[in-house]
């Protein structure tokens, strides 16, 4: 079943001896770009290994068991035959993980878009605390994490926040908290202290680099103006905030969180690029764009994702089923169990299809 992995394993032993190579190492670009490669082969090589170990481990206790009369040598053979037979069943399974199409975008950064929809003052005040569970994240996993754009009310709740997350692996493993996020608690704002539902959307886009999509300078109107927080908050008596025009398709981003203008127009470029290479996408009905396009939605409860129950401790994703009560840790970053959840349910359906395309 497994047996063209073979040119897999030759191709990582070329690669380890090109990295042993002194011509290689001289070249940081070549090295990193070996090294990226080995990375990624090393899991699927690694298990392609143990499954012939685990092969010949089986033609060899047969042989045993056909030619030896010895008891005790004919009772250890069979003890092989059973231990081994379950051991190659399981490593079928994690080569037919390993040999999932991956998807391009895994190991990108992100920019993550959190917008509060349904509930007012209080959905920007759940937003701000997506955006702080985000970034709590990021930081356990040592991602970095800079703020793009930002849009704040004045109970300091956001109306709008754009983020880049900076770390390996990134989309892996957020490109799943794209939708509409539900909110069920008693609100700050709320003097009767009764029970509201709310609701913030998230967007996760793959940062697009200056490969993927090319801007002509010419097409972009640049202005400048001073940057300011929600009821005058943080006013720069320069003009540091940066706004960029895409001309061709009237794209408008701007960013306002550095001091530095310069700064501030490099983060604007950066968000441009990828909502572009999103429209593009879009545009081609990338299954990708598609996905984003039906989870984000408008804001409203009714197309939720995941709800959080405050008076429970509840928090359940109804994409699967899962309900966790332990809010207080999840909205502190423990996202791990939330997202290995649907990484795995991802990848029975994935492997589900491949199976039924047989």
């Amino acid at each position: 079943m497994f047996e063209n992995l073979q040119v897999f394993e030759n191709r990582y032993e070329e690669l380890t001896q090109k990295l042993y190579d002194p011509q290689s190492a001289a070249d940081p670009e070549l090295f990193t770009a070996l090294m990226k490669e080995s990375r990624e082969l090393e899991p699927l090589v690694s298990a392609y290994r143990d499954y012939k170990a685990c092969q010949k481990a089986l033609e060899e206790a047969r042989e045993l068991l056909e030619e030896s009369t010895d008891r005790e040598l004919r009772e250890m053979a069979q003890e092989e035959l059973r231990d081994n037979t379950g051991k190659l069943a399981a490593l079928e399974e994690e080569l037919k993980l390993l040999l999932l199409p991956k998807d391009p975008n895994d190991e990108k950064n992100v920019i993550m878009e959190i917008r509060g929809g349904t509930g007012g003052e209080e959905a920007a005040l759940f937003a701000y605390d997506l955006y702080r569970m985000y970034t709590a994240y990021a930081q356990s996993r040592g991602w970095r994490t800079e703020i793009v754009s930002l849009n704040e009310t004045e109970l300091g709740g956001f109306k709008e926040v754009s983020f880049l997350v900076d770390g390996q692996g990134a989309y892996s493993r957020l490109k799943y908290e794209s939708g509409a996020h539900r909110v069920q608690r008693v609100p700050e704002t709320e003097s009767k202290g009764r029970l509201q539902t709310s609701a913030a959307t998230v967007a996760v886009l793959p940062e697009a680099e200056e490969v993927d999509v090319q801007i002509d300078p010419r097409d972009v109107e640049f202005a400048v103006f001073r940057s300011s927080g929600a009821g005058g908050q943080h006013i720069n008596k320069t003009s540091s905030a940066v706004r960029l025009t895409h001309i061709p398709t009237g794209m408008v981003v701007e960013c306002q969180e550095e001091r530095s203008q310069l700064q501030n127009r490099e983060k604007a470029m950066r968000l441009l690029r990828t909502r572009l290479l999103q429209q593009e996408q879009e545009k081609a009905g990338a299954q990708l764009a598609q996905s984003r396009k039906t989870q984000v939605g408008s804001g409203d409860r009714s197309e939720k994702i995941r709800t959080y129950n405050f008076p429970q401790s509840r928090v359940t994703d109804h994409r699967i089923n899962l309900n966790l009560y332990k809010l207080e840790q999840i909205m502190a970053g423990d996202l791990d169990e939330i997202i290995d959840g649907l990484i795995a349910a991802d990848r029975a359906a994935q492997l589900e299809n491949q199976e039924a395309g047989r």
